[in-house]
């Protein structure tokens, strides 16, 4: 992500960024799981990776994504990064990590989610600074806080 515009400053912004990095961290820590061999270990880490981007991508889908798609300057940059998360999602939970196939396939995802990330940190996250007003804020904040409950 970029460190010049200030959008991590933002609450909401840093959420989202924090989700992120639980997500990438468990992807990593499922790679490096399956180089030794601990599949169960995989399984559970990309279940763990499964819950956590549900919640992030309604937060994200209902709030931020629903007030910014608006413009239509951003309508199908967002609408790309929607189908993504579908996509992501249908291909995480089908995952077979017994197997080669399955192995790779997993690797690949986790370069389009890092690839997915950065179109979010790097382009659609500075947008919203200026495409946002106070209540578009906090309609997406609302959106993101029902997403996970107890947040």
């Amino acid at each position: 992500m970029c460190h010049y515009c200030g959008c991590r400053e933002i609450p909401l912004i840093k959420e989202f960024i924090a989700e992120h990095e639980r997500v990438t961290d468990a992807a990593g820590d499922a790679q490096r799981a399956l180089a030794v061999g601990d599949v169960e270990r995989a399984r559970e880490l990309v279940a763990y990776m499964a819950g956590e981007l549900e919640t992030h991508w309604r937060g994200e889908e209902e709030g931020l994504f629903a007030v910014m798609r608006r413009d239509p300057e951003y309508a199908a940059y967002i609408d790309v990064l929607m189908v993504e998360h579908q996509d992501h999602g249908v291909r995480l939970l089908a995952l077979d990590l017994a197997t080669a196939e399955g192995r790779a396939e997993f690797d690949g995802l986790v370069r389009e989610l890092h690839q997915h990330i950065s179109r979010e940190e790097d382009g659609l996250f500075p947008a919203s600074l200026t495409a946002l007003s106070g209540d578009e804020w906090n309609f997406s904040m609302a959106a993101w806080r029902e997403a996970r409950p107890g947040a």
